[in-house]
């Protein structure tokens, strides 16, 4: 099955219809969705920073990151769930929406990022200071990105089209309904045209003389 026709089926079925146009439930996801970004984002800033020997000089590295690690989680399971949610409700636009596609490829980097620096960085007492500040600056550098790109969305237009380029199979459809001529009046069309002729003729006539 084509991808595009996975997310418009996604996207048309009825309870992502009933979210996308809810007054009150996608207003609530989407502030719960930003609400999240600030509690997990805020998360993440502070243990970059101490990575980043910035701030907490006086607290382990071990001990921000497992203190802060389940107010991270809590953060990121609301952010992502709400994300998908909304997603979900206008995945035809989202799906050909290169901002959208690159947010996706950062998250994916993300899960890489963590790999990366689980024992190096993240799961040891006392890290390198390089180590350290290279996992906070690349995942500074993803969040930020992560962000960014999640603003962009709402600005991206897609290929614009002159009016009357194109016009839907639908409406040619309505349009050759609409102007289609009756079976009926065909047969009788040749004679209605040789008695308006004919009408016509004198008064041709009476003009000419």
């Amino acid at each position: 099955m084509n991808i595009a026709r996975v997310f418009h089926a996604i996207q048309t079925s009825g309870w992502a219809t009933d979210l996308r146009e809810s007054a009150l439930v996608y207003p609530v996801i989407m502030s719960l969705h930003l609400t999240a970004i600030a509690l997990f984002g805020g998360l993440i800033l502070i243990t970059d920073l101490r990575l980043l020997g910035l701030i907490l000089h006086d607290v382990p590295v071990t001990n921000v990151v497992k203190g802060l690690r389940p107010w991270k989680r809590l953060g990121f399971t609301i952010m992502v769930t709400c994300g998908m949610l909304l997603a979900a409700s206008k995945a035809d636009q989202y799906y050909v929406n290169p901002y959208f596609q690159l947010k996706m490829f950062l998250l994916l980097m993300v899960g890489v990022h963590a790999l990366i620096f689980k024992r190096s960085v993240y799961g040891v007492n006392a890290p390198s200071a390089r180590n350290a500040r290279l996992a906070a600056c690349v995942s500074l550098a993803l969040w930020l990105g992560i962000m960014s790109l999640g603003r962009w969305i709402a600005y991206y237009e897609g290929d614009r089209e002159k009016p009357g380029a194109r016009v839907e199979v639908g409406q040619c459809e309505l349009l050759r309904h609409r102007t289609s001529v009756p079976a009926g009046l065909k047969e009788t069309a040749p004679a209605l045209s040789r008695l308006s002729h004919a009408a016509a003729a004198p008064v041709l006539f009476t003009v000419g003389a």
